[in-house]
């Protein structure tokens, strides 16, 4: 009796949920790791989305900005924590996808990194200055062709999404239009208002106060559907450039190795966080548009977004990490 009854207690843990799985998670509180500084559109989502969170497993969410390199110090810091769930990160298209591309990572996305889901999209809208004799695409697309290697657009820097933004549309124009590079959205956005550079693109809540003011002149959105901050401004679907679908993402990730059942507990919170009415408001108030889809989706959408960029990359001459 005193075998069955030993034999009968070993079962009956072994169908106990071993600690740290899905059943029990979280119980303590998870690092929110955001790869940029403070008060930027990767900082606030990820203040909003994880609040909610927070709320919902009735865990504190901390949030850690550990920015640099583009993004790429705190995406690393993401792929090198321990793989149990408790410290995620929130990081942007160029670090997961364009940066790969254009030089070498300490980290390998693929194998590095654990997607949990799309947290929101933001269009790249094309914009040009004032002066520029152009009101649509067909117009600005005849101009520059009319003046091959005078007309030029500005960008955040070399490499970032507005960059190859720029260059996508000069291959699929086939334009001659030159490059511009600066440091950061602020001072390309001075200088085209200040007629210094003639067109850029740029996410959606950067331009915006100024299309409103009448200072920056709209052409296209990339996105697939108008926005409804800016309805009048077609799509470049809509002006005949489909090619032309240009838009920054956020994305939440874990470190790869972490247990299937913990990355879908992550993304099931998170889906319910981003569904909540108030988390969808103060994002579309930042002009973001809230994504949510499953782990395997999200995956998918990463290598089709490195291919896009990586041969975008190739196709302009861009010097590459291979």
């Amino acid at each position: 009796m005193r075998i069955w009854g030993a034999l009968a207690a070993g079962l009956s843990l072994l169908l106990l949920p071993a600690a740290g799985t899905a059943q029990d998670f979280p119980t303590k509180p998870i690092k929110l790791i955001v790869p940029f500084p403070p008060g930027g559109p990767n900082d606030i989502i990820a203040r909003v989305v994880g609040q909610r969170m927070s709320e919902l497993v009735k865990q504190p969410i901390v949030i850690e900005n550990r920015s640099g390199q583009a993004g790429v110090l705190g995406t690393d810091a993401v792929a090198k924590a321990a793989p149990d769930g408790y410290t995620i990160g929130i990081t942007s298209a160029s670090s997961l996808v364009i940066n790969p591309s254009l030089e070498k990572m300490p980290y390998d996305v693929r194998k590095d990194l654990a997607p949990v889901t799309l947290v929101v999209t933001v269009p790249e809208m094309l914009v040009v200055a004032s002066n520029v004799p152009a009101n649509n695409m067909a117009e600005l697309i005849a101009l520059a062709k009319a003046q091959p290697g005078k007309l030029n657009f500005a960008s955040a820097g070399v490499g970032g999404l507005p960059h190859l933004a720029g260059e996508l549309f000069k291959l699929t124009a086939k334009l001659d239009i030159v490059h511009v590079p600066y440091r950061g959205a602020a001072p390309a956005i001075n200088d085209l208002l200040g007629q210094q550079v003639q067109m850029t693109f740029l996410d959606l809540p950067v331009i915006l106060p100024h299309i409103k003011a009448g200072s920056l002149k709209p052409i296209a959105l990339g996105s697939p559907t108008r926005a409804p901050t800016a309805p009048d401004v077609p799509t470049t679907a809509e002006v005949g450039m489909p090619d032309l679908l240009i838009e920054n993402w956020y994305g939440m990730i874990a470190p790869g190795g972490t247990p299937e059942k913990i990355v879908a507990e992550l993304n099931r919170i998170a889906n319910e966080a981003m569904a909540d009415p108030s988390v969808k408001a103060k994002l579309a108030d930042q002009g973001l548009t809230v994504a949510g889809d499953t782990p395997e989706h999200f995956r998918g959408f990463i290598d089709s977004e490195i291919k896009k960029w990586s041969k975008v990359i190739k196709d302009a001459g861009l010097e590459t990490a291979k």
